[in-house]
């Protein structure tokens, strides 16, 4: 029975998810939907909802019969200098927000349904030895090269071989038809997509648009941490992007002119932080900035108008120096060092309007 018909005769959706922690009890869930010929959408999650997760989930949702999300905070994705115990855990409030999704997805038939959150352990992910983040450590790895030593990959060693082997994890015990990444991890569909291809998984790789803040930060959940002070200057990576689009408009084409143009903005943001009082400041150092082939993530020498190019950079918030009584500090009180990505798809139609994809 063809899928629109089918939603269209039943009405009747659940109001609950199932919560599942081991592969059996998920692998009996997929294989009742395969039988029941309902397609599986997969949004894998490590938490922390936010408005960008769930634009996933609600697309998944228009595009399967049933969506599954997964929460897991993946160890062999963090170097052994990253604080992993630090990262945000909010299944409560997450579960709110399911079931607020559940109940938005039950009033449309031609939605899908949110049928089980998957939660695994470490142990269940990871049988047969705990997890290493060493740059040589020990384990069942998958290695994507040479996308993954690129960009976020030259500053975190491990992150993308921690990212392909979770994700190479999930995509095995779930199977689903499709899966579903946000544009902001950019590097990270590029990684997913080629191993998708280079080991033959039945899974089509979608990738939702970049969901940003009214000011135009892009959503994350590491945000949680920058608290105002440093929340404000933290767009300066987005607007150095602005600066690139201006002169891509103009007419530059060379790649020594587009990067100029967003270092010249970070460095004069810089600067103007580095002369505050350290009561006031917030200082943030420059990871990189890339102007890459929207095909092949390649660096590009010079920007052609048929093709444009993906602009992506990082920088790092660092820790408030002088933190002020009563001043809202964030998660952590402003203590930790904030990792901050962004990407825009550079072209002369957004260029132009100023457009921020």
């Amino acid at each position: 029975m063809p899928r629109q018909l089918f939603r269209r005769i039943v009405s009747y959706k659940p109001k609950h998810f199932a919560k599942v922690t081991t592969v059996p009890e998920l692998r009996h869930l997929r294989r009742k939907a395969l039988l029941a010929q309902r397609s599986v959408g997969f949004v894998p999650t490590m938490g922390a909802l936010h408005q960008g997760h769930l634009a996933l989930i609600r697309q998944a949702a228009k595009e399967n019969d049933q969506v599954y999300v997964s929460i897991y905070v993946n160890p062999t994705q963090f170097g052994v200098n990253e604080d992993l115990s630090s990262y945000p855990r909010t299944w409560p409030e997450d579960r709110v927000k399911l079931q607020a999704l559940i109940a938005e997805f039950s009033t449309n038939n031609q939605l899908g349904q949110i049928a089980a959150v998957f939660m695994p352990s470490t142990k269940e992910m990871y049988p047969s030895a705990p997890p290493t983040s060493e740059i040589d450590g020990q384990g069942s790895f998958v290695t994507i090269t040479p996308l993954s030593a690129r960009l976020e990959g030259a500053s975190r060693p491990v992150f993308f071989r921690g990212v392909a082997t979770v994700c190479m994890k999930l995509l095995n015990i779930v199977q689903p038809e499709r899966v579903y990444f946000g544009q902001k991890d950019i590097q990270q569909t590029f990684v997913v997509k080629r191993m998708v291809q280079d080991f033959h998984l039945d899974t089509e790789v979608r990738v939702g648009s970049t969901v940003r803040e009214a000011d135009g930060l892009a959503m994350s959940s590491r945000n949680v941490y920058l608290g105002e002070r440093r929340r404000a200057v933290a767009l300066v990576l987005l607007n150095s992007f602005k600066e690139v689009q201006q002169v891509f408009a103009r007419g530059a084409r060379k790649r020594r002119y587009l990067y100029n143009a967003a270092m010249d903005k970070l460095l004069s943001v810089q600067k103007q932080q580095e002369a505050l009082p350290k009561g006031k400041r917030a200082l943030f150092e420059v990871d990189y900035i890339s102007i890459a082939d929207p095909d092949t993530l390649d660096e590009l020498e010079e920007v052609t108008v048929e093709r444009g190019a993906i602009l992506s950079g990082a920088i790092k918030m660092l820790p408030i120096e002088d933190s002020q009584e009563g001043e809202e500090t964030g998660l952590g009180g402003g203590k930790s060092t904030v990792r901050l990505i962004d990407n825009i798809r550079l072209d002369l139609l957004s260029a132009k309007v100023g457009y921020i994809p």
